[in-house]
């Protein structure tokens, strides 16, 4: 049987490694851990992780702001790995570093978190999406999302930065949905998690720490992803409780 093919970014820490952790403890699985540096410590430390008989560990280099490391990463996996499909790709990586209200943003700020959250996740979806089409299986592309992106339900809180490039993750999902008949866009609500984003976002807005432990998280996510499909929650937020949340 052909191995289930996963790709994470930002998988050398948070959510991306407590999911990275969960797919290698399952049987004939490759998963692919990308970050923006395969030399540093937390990546050279994932070689030790638990594998599950079948399954092992592929690590390239993709930094969310350079354009071009996602289509260079699918032909390092291609040409030097066989990786000939993926079946999961979960756009993990991003950045949130500040909480202004409108009136006081930065621009810069704002470019700041525009690049990796979302051209970071354009470019992914474009380089990842011809081995996707290969999958034998309804193969899912998963951009991390967050309530700090929400429309309607908008949380009051300051978040100039980086609610919006959520935001715009949401709209994408939703438009690769409609445009690819064949994929599952869902966008991944992981909740406020525990993570070193999560607890700096809860104390730069007067917190002590987020709600969820990454275990929680991602035990969660693992249950939605293991039960997705197209028809019940491709262009919608997938909560880590199996729920939809409404944008």
């Amino acid at each position: 049987m052909a191995p289930t093919i996963v790709l994470i970014t930002g998988a050398n820490r948070g959510l991306g490694k407590g999911l990275l952790e969960r797919y290698l403890a399952k049987p004939d699985h490759v998963v692919i851990a990308a970050n923006r540096d395969p030399a540093h410590p937390t990546s050279q430390a994932l070689s030790d992780l638990p594998k599950a008989p079948g399954s092992r560990l592929v690590v390239v280099k993709i930094d969310a702001c350079v354009d071009q490391d996602p289509f260079d990463a699918v032909k390092e996996l291609q040409g030097s790995h066989g990786i000939e499909y993926l079946d999961i790709v979960i756009a993990n990586a991003g950045v949130s570093y500040i909480w202004p209200k409108v009136a006081d943003l930065k621009i810069a700020d704002l470019k700041g978190h525009i690049e990796p959250n979302v051209y970071g996740v354009i470019t992914l979806y474009q380089a990842t999406r011809p081995l996707l089409k290969k999958s034998s299986k309804e193969p899912v592309f998963a951009p991390m999302g967050s309530t700090a992106g929400l429309i309607r339900n908008q949380i009051p809180i300051t978040n100039a930065a980086y609610g919006p490039t959520k935001a715009v993750v949401n709209w994408y999902t939703v438009r690769i949905n409609a445009e690819d008949d064949w994929l599952n866009a869902t966008v991944l609500g992981p909740g406020w998690v525990q993570t070193d984003l999560g607890n700096a976002g809860a104390l730069g807005l007067g917190f002590g720490k987020a709600e969820l432990t990454v275990e929680e998280s991602c035990d969660g996510m693992m249950k939605a992803l293991a039960t997705t499909s197209k028809e019940k929650h491709g262009g919608k937020m997938l909560l880590y409780t199996g729920e939809i949340q409404e944008w």
